[in-house]
């Protein structure tokens, strides 16, 4: 088995380049958003609060580039059916700032080619690291995943849960949200398809 990393290249919208956050900066705006919900950001328990927040918002929102892929040879395979499921990540919905829960199953055919597994989960949570919603997150990973393989035949299943809906408004706990992205022969192959989200809806289970 030879192998070869390549990098990843992709049509989904990149991030955008951002600067870099300035923590003291949003650590006193923190202090400030704590005075107006009526609480003083000097009491025991809060002292280092705006900070650790600050710390915690430049470490999600800095994601890094994504990563390289390696891709194995396997001169033997063709069209078969690989499912990477059981992937969880979280993100934040940009509607709300409130945490959504995301399990992410990713499909493609092997064809002469393997691609090294983790790599999947590292997508999965290069795409996560920012302010996100469910629909768009589902349609970047599978077109980075396509560039990755070099061909369109990826679909990418994600399951999510929004604190949003579960503990604001219809605060509705057991609500899932899911979506579904096909390309190549998984929209053209009704039968690959089913055998897709059969396999994806498995490994989520009853969750």
């Amino acid at each position: 088995m030879t192998s070869t990393t390549v990098a990843t290249p992709t049509s989904a919208t990149p991030p955008q380049p951002r600067p870099g956050i300035d923590t003291d900066r949003v650590a006193d705006l923190i202090s400030q958003l704590l005075v107006e919900l009526g609480e003083d950001p000097q009491r025991d328990g809060l002292a280092e609060t705006p900070k650790r927040v600050a710390a915690w918002w430049n470490d999600f929102l800095t994601p890094g580039s994504a990563p390289a892929a390696t891709r194995f040879t396997e001169s033997q395979l063709a069209g078969q059916l690989v499912v990477v499921g059981g992937m969880s990540v979280w993100s934040l919905c940009e509607h709300h700032l409130i945490p959504m829960n995301l399990q992410v199953a990713v499909g493609y055919l092997a064809e002469g080619e393997v691609v090294g597994l983790s790599k999947f989960g590292r997508v999965a949570q290069h795409f996560a690291g920012r302010l996100q919603v469910q629909e768009r997150y589902t349609r970047e990973v599978a077109e980075h995943l396509a560039g990755v393989i070099g061909r369109e035949d990826v679909a990418v299943a994600v399951r999510g849960v929004h604190l949003c809906m579960s503990m604001r408004g219809v605060r509705m706990e057991v609500a899932r949200t899911t979506t579904l992205h096909k390309d190549g022969r998984f929209l053209t192959d009704p039968v690959l398809s089913q055998e897709f989200l059969a396999t994806a809806a498995g490994q989520w289970g009853a969750r």
